[in-house]
């Protein structure tokens, strides 16, 4: 079959365009590898790597996806946490089975205020990681706003060799917040789950982590009560291990007392000392180791006796 002029001027075209192509120069390449390095100074550069070595705590700050040091962490010695044996030891043991490799459980430490549930957690931590030295035990806090940047705080400890207390204080979720499901896949679930050096410690205030009456709340109007609470409940389910903290005794109170003005070795005054407790706790409403911290501070301050053994500082 004869081909139509046009065929025959489109290729003419087609053959005219490859005889003008040149294979590319060695200017070309130059060209190239100049826009290239330009544009790879221009993006970001990769967060450092951490080094686990600096401390023995960590702040984890998601913005900058990266882990600050914190050199002197501001704990309260185990010795000194009163009117909690059986949840200290409990800790302590799933804490220490951690550090030598074995089987433990993400520990929710629930209950009233001021009770110490943080400072037992940072004072397993230093009790554990002296006696575990090698490969290391290192806590890092999260801060409650941060739990949706946990997975990429799981993928920066994957491949280390230390063990890690992943700690967050304070925690609970409010109706409309989402964020406590990277914590749920983090727990129990997803396709990596959690590393095998890694283990999560939690405070709250809150048993199941959202507050009486929002749970109630939405029973009363979502179209399946049981199912509506199901899903933010099931996280408190996560934690294997729940230790609850409850309001102290008088007599705890005033052990606390007694414990920290031998710790710093402030002169007593008796019966006048017991009394003037009992009134500071009274004023407050309460009686838990906060409390107790509190009057033994102010009794120090007047004393002129110092207490600042236990300052935080972080390298940020």
């Amino acid at each position: 079959m004869a081909q139509s002029p046009q065929r025959f001027r489109d290729q003419a075209q087609i053959d005219a365009a490859a005889a003008k192509a040149k294979p590319p120069s060695s200017e070309d390449g130059a060209i190239l590898r100049r826009i290239a390095d330009a544009l790879e100074r221009l993006a970001p550069a990769p967060p450092p790597a951490p080094d686990f070595t600096a401390a023995d705590a960590f702040v984890w700050h998601p913005d900058g996806k990266r882990l600050g040091p914190v050199r002197r962490v501001n704990r309260v010695d185990m010795t000194l946490l009163k009117g909690i044996d059986r949840v200290r030891d409990l800790l302590v043991e799933n804490t220490e089975r951690f550090a030598r490799g074995l089987p433990a459980n993400n520990a929710l430490l629930w209950g009233a205020r001021g009770m110490g549930k943080s400072s037992l957690v940072k004072a397993a931590h230093a009790a554990i990681g002296a006696a575990y030295p090698v490969p290391g035990l290192k806590l890092i806090e999260i801060h409650r706003e941060d739990i949706e940047s946990l997975p990429e705080l799981m993928a920066m400890l994957r491949s280390a060799p230390q063990r890690f207390i992943v700690f967050c204080d304070d925690l609970s979720f409010d109706a409309e917040d989402t964020s406590y499901k990277s914590l749920k896949t983090m727990l129990e679930g997803g396709i990596e789950g959690r590393p095998h050096n890694v283990i999560f410690y939690a405070t709250s205030n809150r048993r199941h982590l959202m507050a009486r009456e929002m749970m109630e709340n939405e029973r009363s109007t979502a179209i399946n009560p049981g199912e509506a609470v199901e899903e933010k409940v099931s996280l408190s389910d996560r934690f294997g291990l729940w230790l609850g903290f409850h309001r102290c005794s008088q007599d705890e109170y005033l052990a606390m007392v007694e414990g920290y003005l031998a710790h710093y070795r402030i002169p007593t005054a008796g019966a006048e000392l017991r009394r003037e407790a009992l009134e500071w706790a009274t004023t407050r409403g309460a009686r838990s180791g906060r409390v107790a911290w509190q009057y033994v501070q102010d009794l120090a301050g007047r004393m002129g006796v110092r207490t600042d053994d236990g300052r935080q500082t972080t390298d940020d």
